[in-house]
């Protein structure tokens, strides 16, 4: 067995806090600045201390053999990156302004990397010339950037962060789909490893491009993700990707259009109780700019908009509202009184509820004038259906109807199957079997090392504190040492025979602390085993307390070594 060091609190660069940070929003942030784990440095940039830099080797640990297991080969690659692979691929302008860009002193653009799929593209441009050379997986663990506009919720979001990401290279897509899968077994392996509860959820590609895309969840009341599970079948996924089928209906009995004097009533609320009509009834016509041509979304009126899905369907184009001034360059789109019949020079795109058949209440583009019973496909088409509507509770499972459930989560892994989207712009290809040009076919696969840490904060932390799982906690047993010396003597003793037996010892020998504020802190901390050598250490006696249950028992020195060792 390895002799494993000793840690001494009283060595240790780890100062604990009595009160939460001034700036602290969630749990993670709180509890991992309070507990010593890390400091802030500057907005979004965080130090990490002796503690938390274990608890994150940990999990660098974890996820490295794991993907070790799948065959995947270890490299590192730059962080400073040049502009021209980004610009071929699209992204050095589709990232905006999250992108951190830099110039050397010779005036040349480079860009701190967001992730690296350009740069391993090119690498394996260099490295493999045939079908022979492939598939292979490589992966980095590495420091990745993002200039987030508001840097929130400590290590969840930050603008420097440490990521695993990995990229496999097929000649076919039947083997794209091998890699896909996995990858997926290995992150199913890595998160039940972390002890962290998660989904697996349909997701969207966003700007990382390709067919086929997963989350895994975790949920948590600090999470930016918004998922829905269904309480029947196995369907969960990112609200942004959840889309629903297009279900035409019979209008053959529906009057046709009809005019009506609605004054001042230029919102759907104030509409639907003029007319004494559900909400549900009407239209909503949302008017927007997508690189300055005016678009119009419709989707009923008990429904918002979900500007996020309307950016990534027009992603990489720009889409902003529409202001006074376009109104005014547009009379014939009255404000509150928008309909998609008769609309000029105007893109309508709808929502799956507004499906051919379906009967509306909605403006008629006159002021003080709705239309009704306006039936899309008779009275105006739609040029492309976008699933666009904030998922509600409730909303109907599309797998098999059941009303969904809503809930927060943190992402804490993606996976991608970008197909040749990168190839294609890099030119990567090999000699296939027969002698020709083949273009290679990519997946990525992203790990958040750093958000991982936070992730576990926030799911099994408890009133007292930090509260790890075995294997990425900082030490095994933290033993505590009363505060007279012959509780020091014999901390110290039974520490360095658990060390020496293996066992990760975190000890307080803090002299001139008080037993109260030794105890607050070793819940604080969170390691899994408390170790007390206090009132009966004359006896030869100490108490080992579970962390996480708060059971307590009375043990002889050596049947605490022997349990612990076990």
């Amino acid at each position: 067995m390895v002799n494993v060091p000793v840690q001494r609190m009283s060595q240790l660069m780890a100062k604990t806090l009595r009160d939460d940070p001034a700036d602290a929003e969630v749990l993670s942030h709180k509890l991992l600045v309070r507990a010593g784990y890390v400091r802030r440095t500057a907005a979004g940039i965080w130090s990490w201390l002796p503690l938390g830099k274990k608890v994150l080797a940990n999990v660098e640990r974890i996820v490295r053999e794991e993907m070790d297991a799948i065959g995947a080969q270890e490299v590192l690659l730059p962080a400073i990156l040049p502009r021209e692979p980004y610009e071929a691929t699209g992204r050095w302008e589709e990232y905006g302004p999250e992108l951190f860009r830099l110039q050397d002193r010779k005036g040349g653009d480079y860009l701190l990397g967001p992730t690296h799929e350009e740069i391993f593209t090119l690498l394996v441009k260099d490295q493999a010339s045939s079908y022979k050379d492939l598939p292979v997986i490589l992966y980095q663990i590495q420091t990745k950037f993002r200039d987030e506009a508001r840097p929130r919720a400590g290590i969840l979001r930050g603008r420097e962060f440490l990521m695993k990401d990995s990229y496999s290279f097929d000649t076919e897509d039947d083997g794209l789909a091998r890699s896909y899968a996995l990858h997926r077994e290995a992150y199913q392996k890595i998160f039940a490893r972390l002890g962290l509860d998660y989904r697996i959820c349909a997701a969207t590609a966003g700007a990382m491009g390709g067919s086929k895309s997963e989350e895994f969840l975790a949920p948590a009341e600090a999470g930016e993700d918004t998922f829905a599970d269904c309480p029947r079948c196995d369907f969960a996924a990112n609200t942004e990707a959840i889309t629903y089928e297009l279900k035409p209906v019979d209008a053959s009995q529906v009057p046709a259009a009809e005019d009506i004097p609605t004054p001042d009533t230029p919102t759907i609320e104030t509409l639907a109780a003029h007319l004494g009509v559900p909400a549900s009834a009407t239209l909503k016509n949302l008017l927007v700019k997508v690189d300055g041509e005016i678009v119009a979304v419709g989707v009923p009126g008990d429904r918002e908009v979900d500007m996020d899905k309307v950016e990534a369907h027009f992603a990489p184009a720009v889409v902003e509202l529409v202001t006074e001034a376009d109104f005014t360059a547009r009379p014939d789109l009255v404000r509150g009184y928008v309909g998609p019949q008769g609309l000029d020079k105007v893109t309508y795109i709808a929502d799956p509820r507004v499906a051919p058949g379906t009967a509306w209440i909605t403006g008629a583009n006159k002021p003080g004038t709705h239309t009704r019973n306006v039936v899309a496909g008779r009275d105006f088409e739609v040029g492309e259906y976008v699933d666009v509507v904030v998922v509600q509770e409730g909303d109907p499972c599309p797998k098999c109807g059941t009303g969904l459930v809503l809930d927060r989560a943190i992402e804490i892994g993606h996976i991608f199957q970008l197909g040749r989207k990168y190839t294609d712009a890099l030119k990567l290809d090999v000699l296939g079997q027969n002698g020709k040009p083949v273009r290679v076919t990519m997946g990525s696969y992203g790990v958040g090392v750093s958000r991982a840490v936070a992730a576990l904060a926030e799911q099994t932390a408890d009133d007292k504190g930090l509260c790890w799982p075995r294997e990425v906690a900082p030490a095994d047993v933290h033993v505590v040492a009363a505060g007279k010396a012959l509780q020091t003597e014999l901390a110290l003793d039974i520490s360095g025979k658990l060390a020496a037996a293996g066992v990760r010892v975190l000890v307080d020998d803090r002299a001139g602390v008080s037993p109260g504020v030794k105890f607050t802190d070793s819940e604080l901390i969170g390691v899994p085993q408390i170790l007390v050598a206090g009132r009966r250490a004359a006896d030869g006696v100490v108490e080992l307390k579970d962390r996480r249950t708060g059971e307590r028992e009375e043990l002889t020195v050596e049947e605490a070594v022997a349990r612990l060792t076990a």
